[in-house]
């Protein structure tokens, strides 16, 4: 025994000895005496600043402009529009952007908007871009054109080996999704950049919702950009990247992807939509928009409470007072959201959470958590839904569930709507991690119209593409699965669970990991 103990004495030795190594042989690029650099506003020497100054003329001294991006093809259509019209500067955040159709589509816009003088400014989270390197490394390379890497791993192949010594820094992720255009106009929300996000080319895809904005919520939301661009946390691509500047490789990646039927229809579709300030996205509904975002600080651990955004969200939120509807792809309330949730419908709220289920989720640890607490919140009233895949009924080819999915679809949005009154469109997911560990952002957007349209989802269509969890009144839990007929389907176990997830599930909840999720 005394034998063994010495031995696993020795390991934890040799393996603190090679973390500590490869700490030193890989350290973090000194910025300390890096300059800050900063975005210019709106401008009305551009066509997209002037537009904005005429719109906004028209409205309240502090209005925005929003118009809810919930169609895949309308939300990458918007993105590439506003590269197009940019002529002074764009400033990109994603957390995850993909070497495929759609995200060699804009990183080509991006590359020609930088080579006709738009000053591009590329923020990525390290986590989402694999393989990358070679491509961002050429881009970066252009005068005009900027890359930084949040959070990055000094360990480039194989870059999951920088948790090794590391694992605290880049376990704290930038979820963040904004596209601002010459400081006038802005895209946020939760969409990344892949196929999967703008349904390209892909059976599986996500649905989501993003906002274009104009107004006033445009230059707050340029500064939470330059809060990143200049944080602590972000590190120019020239110090991380180890790949090669390869232009030639980049241009044949374009001419490749430019080739493809997929990517000649979103040409198509583009020019067929127009520009933003030509009015063909329609007329934009002028209202008071909050910005809410956590700190760049939370990225290095070191925020205080008021820097995060769930305790902002408390703050400007207000009181609930007749009807929560929340829609979050990945949902954990933990212990202190479920007894916030059944206070609400204590005191006569009502509250309705949609959710993804097992068969639609792409995070099974998240969807095991989350099981923890669902017997509580049916306990305390709540009407949970599930998001089901589910086919088009023949005949129905106009059925639409906007936001919320269809055939292959998962849901990735992260909305919720209070009193139909004011919704909330972000990157915001009702999880620990989104609470304590990702950076997050989002509006909330004064909008009965918003709001209304949200509760039709809920109230017309949701059951149809969505399992009910529900108790019986002996206290057992089933699933009900209406039909577009009218039939309902009841399952006695959760649907499409193995005996192996069903174990797991329990194995789950014993394992002290929640905050990780």
């Amino acid at each position: 025994m005394k034998k063994a103990f010495r031995g696993l004495i020795v390991i934890g030795v040799v393996v603190a000895a090679v973390l500590f190594c490869l700490r030193v042989l890989f350290p973090l690029p000194d910025i300390s005496d890096r300059g800050a650099s900063f975005s210019a506003p709106a401008d009305g020497a551009t066509a997209l600043g002037r537009f904005m100054i005429a719109e906004q003329s028209q409205h309240p001294e502090g209005f925005t402009g929003v118009r809810s991006l919930e169609r895949n093809d309308d939300a990458l259509i918007s993105r590439l529009s506003l590269i197009e019209e940019a002529e002074v500067s764009l400033d990109v955040q994603y957390y995850i952007w993909h070497d495929d159709v759609s995200g060699v589509i804009l990183l080509d816009a991006l590359d020609r908007a930088a080579q006709r003088g738009v000053h591009v400014r590329l923020l990525l989270d390290d986590n989402g871009i694999p393989g990358m390197d070679g491509i961002l490394a050429t881009l970066n390379d252009h005068e005009n054109f900027e890359v930084r890497i949040y959070n990055p791993s000094t360990i480039r192949t194989p870059k999951l080996l920088g948790y090794s010594f590391d694992f605290f820094r880049m376990n704290r992720r930038m979820h963040n999704k904004a596209l601002i255009a010459d400081g006038a106009a802005a895209i946020i929300g939760g969409r990344n950049i892949g196929d999967e996000y703008f349904q390209v080319g892909v059976e599986d895809f996500y649905f989501d919702l993003d906002v274009l904005a104009i107004g006033t919520a445009v230059e707050e939301t340029r500064q939470v950009f330059d809060d990143f661009w200049n944080s602590g946390s972000v590190f120019e691509a020239e110090a991380i990247f180890t790949a090669d500047v390869d232009r030639a490789a980049f241009d044949a990646r374009v001419a490749e992807i430019l080739a493809r039927e997929d990517a000649q229809e979103i040409a198509a579709l583009a020019t067929e939509t127009g520009l933003v300030t030509e009015g063909t996205f329609g007329n934009f509904e002028w209202t008071t928009v909050q910005v809410v975002a956590d700190s760049p600080l939370k990225g290095e651990g070191i925020a205080v409470d008021d820097d995060l955004l769930i305790n902002q969200l408390g703050a400007v939120l207000g009181d609930v007072d007749t009807r929560l509807l929340l829609a979050s792809a990945y949902f954990v309330p933990g212990e202190a959201g479920t007894k916030y949730f059944n206070s609400l419908e204590a005191r006569g709220v009502e509250v309705e959470i949609l959710t993804n289920a097992l068969d639609t989720t792409d995070v099974f640890l998240v969807h095991a958590s989350y099981s923890r607490y669902r017997r509580d919140l049916l306990e305390g009233g709540i009407d949970l839904y599930e998001l089901k895949l589910r086919g088009i009924p023949e005949g129905s080819e106009t059925f639409q569930v906007l936001p919320f999915g269809l055939t292959g679809a998962s849901l990735h949005a992260k909305t919720f709507s209070v009193d139909d009154d004011r919704v909330f469109i972000g990157s915001f997911n009702f999880d620990p991690r989104s609470a304590l560990l990702n950076t997050e952002m989002g509006f909330l957007i004064d909008s009965p119209d918003m709001a209304a349209r949200m509760s039709r989802h809920f109230e017309n269509t949701i059951i149809t593409v969505s399992y009910q969890p529900r108790l019986t009144p002996n206290g057992n839990m089933v699933w009900l699965d209406e039909q577009v007929d009218g039939d309902t389907i009841t399952y006695q176990q959760e649907p499409g669970a193995s005996w192996f997830q069903q174990v797991s599930f329990a194995v789950v909840g014993l394992l002290p990991i929640e905050w990780l999720l």
